[in-house]
């Protein structure tokens, strides 16, 4: 009987070492190095096979490499990367964005309906008028009272608090009402 529980110990001992080196050869085959270096080389499987086919890809990417330098192509040092940012950070055209929000006829007859139920947007009005575009989409879409209801008493609640404004649960839920029967009367069609 230890002979034949000797031999299955075996096997399983066995089976391990299997299991670890197909584990390490697996391993070894994918790597993850990613990292650039300043010699171009241009390798594939048959060149990967072939020393000769490696050492004359090689050359002619040294030869191709010198070429480029002649002709005036720029050139990056080996510690610097050729897609390294500009020393000087650049803006685009008219960032950050406009200084005032464009408004039309519609825009600036909501605002002043919010103004005359006694609401003062804050800011330049764009967020009030972004919470009319939401409750007119919301409407068009189908949403329900209470959904809409929700929404902008939180984006109430929110642009007060953007603005150094404290107001109370009730007070934004009472303001989100205005808003909603402004919109639904000046600003959706």
């Amino acid at each position: 009987m230890p002979a034949r529980t000797r031999s299955r110990s075996t096997r399983v001992v066995g089976a391990c070492v299997a299991a670890l080196t197909a584990a390490a050869v697996l391993g070894a085959c994918g790597s993850d190095d990613s990292t650039a270096t300043s010699t171009p080389s241009a390798t594939t499987s048959a060149a990967a096979t072939s020393t000769s086919a490696a050492a004359t890809t090689t050359a002619g990417a040294e030869s191709s490499a010198a070429e480029s330098t002649q002709a005036g192509a720029p050139v990056t040092s080996p510690g610097e990367a050729a897609t390294a940012p500009p020393a000087e950070p650049q803006t685009a055209p008219g960032f950050p964005g406009p200084t005032e929000v464009p408004t039309d006829a519609r825009d600036a007859a909501f605002l002043d309906a919010l103004r005359a139920e006694g609401v003062e947007p804050s800011g330049d009005g764009s967020s009030a008028i972004n919470t009319a575009n939401y409750i007119c989409g919301a409407i068009d879409q189908g949403g329900s009272d209470e959904e809409i209801k929700t929404i902008v008493t939180a984006l109430v609640g929110s642009d007060a608090v953007a603005a150094g404004v404290e107001i109370t649960e009730e007070q934004a839920a009472q303001t989100a009402d205005i808003y909603i029967a402004t919109a639904r009367s000046t600003y959706c069609s």
